[in-house]
């Protein structure tokens, strides 16, 4: 063609430059694709893309589509002639074809047509040659990508991931520099955790605040960036820098994890000056995996210090718990196992758990089935120790994770001291009944002759009335006690007959009613009809009277409390209603065990009785006993009674303090 110069660009199915070409005399200059990127965008390359025809200038000073240059002035190169043309393979362009001659006119139409059948034939040729490029770089991006995983995912020590990872990414890139940064979860500042390569001792530790510099800007786009040349980027700023080290070329991938960015991973100064096109694919895809395996290992460091702190407790709990298999053969135990059994470690792991204690297979099931279908149980047995001696215990057995081995956890706790106090409680309970009761029927006796002996008195009268309730209400009391311990051994209520409800709740207002009037409070009796209750009357007549006495000990002066009940036909569910302070919702179902006192506003009031002995009586007939409350606004106890299943009729007597029935 007679040509002194010429290039060539090959471009992607986007149109952009991918790679370049100049030749100029017999010199070839390779990877010039920056430097033809204007030509391609605004001169005659440009044209001839646009338009994907062939042109001809004879002379580029009278052409405007010729980018000129400083070099095409006159007292230089000056004018010259140009043939540009399109290399269009099976209708895709994939570049554009540019020969130049110095002076101008030394190209002719015969040129044009030669340049385009040379054309035609090397499009065909370019395109091979990009698919196989493409192909190649591609596998070396997949190769790389897979030498890093494989070598990062060697370890899961967050320290030693941060230096597989640099290392990668500084073999993949052949850079200077590299350098991790992630985001803190409190401030969200990004703090640069490591770093490799040429002066990058001073990197770690430093922070850029969330959202500056390019960095930020990755973060806030999800997106990398390359900035071939930092000092032509207005974007680059102090905070980009890195202390000892001159930036020249930087390119910035963000690390993500389950598709949220964590960090950015920094690439600083190419050592073959310019990064490659394939650059920013192997960094984020270093990124992602990066993200994934820091994600694993910081995961794995917070399991390691859960399962850390986990051993701590477990070997330093005041209670002796034991780890199991499913045979109940002693896996582990803790400090305090050794000290209540008096077993070594080494001793407990040639035991089973029913050497240990009596294994209360009706609550774990035959084989520990019932803890493999409900995870959890309680019971109380005896500890055998190895002495000989054996201790209560209350023993709660649940299903557990151990060294990822399914397992049984046995938390033992020594109960030694809760017996005994038990014990000193049930004979004081015993002695009280047994000590006052005889004293009591004579008091009782004594009044009732008292009554009937002295002359009528108004002042000898009340003071006759005090006397009795005051008595009633002791017998209430002993009664009370004696049934809790009958209760709760188990014994059935087996004096049961017919009542009517109404009559049954007049009675323990009409015992209640001089408490209330002395506090100016109204008692409202809601009853309507109802059917008849199986019950043991003295029993729910104390039940009632304990509700009540509750009720007005609670309910301020001048309040009211409100009585009411209805039936489904199985039971009568009756309600007491006050408007006192309420019961805070962790006392709700304390209040109901024994020798527990709720604190008042001024004082600890009752003795903790009471409420235990009208559940433990109210279970005892089939009925359920519950209350509810809101702060400030009152209580309600609810309870439910049996309904009577034969036709009995009754009337109440008053007979020695007690209610009782006479039956038809």
């Amino acid at each position: 063609m007679g040509g002194e110069r010429g290039s060539i660009v090959v471009m992607d199915d986007l149109g952009k430059p991918v790679d370049a070409t100049i030749v100029f005399g017999t010199q070839f200059h390779d990877h010039t694709t920056q430097q033809l990127r204007d030509t391609v965008e605004r001169g005659l390359a440009g044209w001839v893309v646009q338009n994907r025809k062939s042109t001809l200038v004879t002379d580029t000073s009278k052409d405007n589509r010729w980018l000129r240059r400083t070099d095409d002035s006159a007292d230089k190169s000056g004018a010259k002639s140009a043939i540009c043309v399109p290399l269009l393979a099976r209708d895709r362009l994939v570049g554009v074809l540019t020969l130049v001659h110095s002076i101008p006119n030394s190209f002719n139409e015969e040129h044009l047509a030669l340049m385009q059948a040379i054309a035609d034939q090397a499009s065909v040729a370019v395109l091979n040659a990009r698919l196989y490029t493409e192909s190649q770089r591609t596998a070396r991006v997949m190769s790389a990508l897979a030498e890093a995983a494989a070598a990062i995912n060697t370890s899961l020590e967050i320290t030693d991931v941060w230096r597989r990872i640099l290392n990668q990414t500084m073999q993949a890139l052949q850079v200077e520099t590299v350098a991790l940064a992630l985001i803190d979860h409190d401030s969200n500042d990004l703090i640069f955790q490591a770093a490799a390569g040429h002066n990058s001792g001073s990197i770690p530790g430093r922070h850029i605040h969330n959202g500056h510099g390019l960095t930020g800007q990755v973060i806030t786009n999800g997106l990398g960036l390359i900035v071939p040349s930092v000092k032509q980027d207005s974007h680059y700023s102090e905070v980009d820098k890195f202390e000892g080290i001159e930036m020249r070329a930087v390119a910035i991938a963000p690390i993500q994890s389950q598709g949220k960015v964590i960090g950015v991973l920094e690439a600083v100064n190419p050592i073959s000056g310019a990064f490659d096109p394939d650059a920013m694919v192997v960094l984020a895809g270093l990124g992602s995996l990066a993200g994934t395996t820091i994600q694993n290992a910081e995961y794995l460091n917070r399991i390691q210090k859960a399962h850390q702190r986990y051993l701590e407790l477990f070997e330093d709990s005041v209670d002796m718990i034991l780890i199991t298999d499913w045979e109940g053969t002693v896996l582990e135990s803790n400090r305090q196992a050794v000290l209540l059994s008096g077993y070594s470690k080494e001793e407990l792991r040639a035991l089973s758990i029913d050497q240990l204690h009596e294994v209360k297979w009706n609550r774990t099931g035959l084989n520990f089935e019932t803890l493999r279908r409900y995870d959890e149980c309680t019971y109380e047995s005896g500890l055998l120790k190895k002495d000989g001696s054996s201790i209560p215990i209350e023993v709660h057995a649940r299903r557990v994770e151990f060294e990822e081995t399914d397992s049984i956890q046995w938390i033992v706790q020594d109960v030694t001291e809760r017996k005994e106090l038990d014990a000193l409680r049930d004979d004081m309970i015993a002695m009280i009944y047994h000590d006052i009761r005889s004293p009591l029927g004579n008091v009782v006796s004594s009044l009732e002759m008292m009554g009937e002996l002295m002359p009528v008195d108004e002042t000898l009268t009340s003071m006759l009335n005090i006397a009795r309730n005051s008595t009633a209400r002791i017998q209430r009391l002993v009664n009370s006690l004696l049934d809790i311990n009958r209760l709760e051994s188990g014994h059935q209520i087996i004096d049961q007959n017919s009542i009517d409800p109404q009559a049954l709740i007049r009675e323990s207002i009409r015992d209640v009613i001089p408490a209330a009037t002395g506090r100016q409070q109204i008692i409202e009796n809601n009853m309507t009809v109802l059917p008849l209750i199986w019950v043991d009357v003295d029993m729910i007549h104390r039940v009632f009277i304990n509700l009540l006495e509750n009720a007005i000990k609670f309910t301020p002066v001048a309040g009211r409390i409100r009585i009411s009940a209805q039936t489904d036909g199985v039971f009568v569910k009756f309600s007491i209603n006050d408007n006192g302070p309420g019961i805070p919702p962790a006392d709700r179902e304390r209040i109901f065990d024994k020798f527990i006192r709720v604190r008042g506003r001024d004082r600890t009031v009752g003795l903790g009785l009471g409420l235990a002995f009208c559940r433990l009586a109210v279970h005892g007939h089939g009925g359920e006993i519950w209350v509810e409350s809101e702060p400030g606004k009152g209580s309600t106890f609810w309870l439910t009674l049996p309904v009577a299943q034969k036709k009995t009729t009754g009337q109440l007597k008053r007979k020695t303090g007690r209610l009782t029935m006479n039956e038809r």
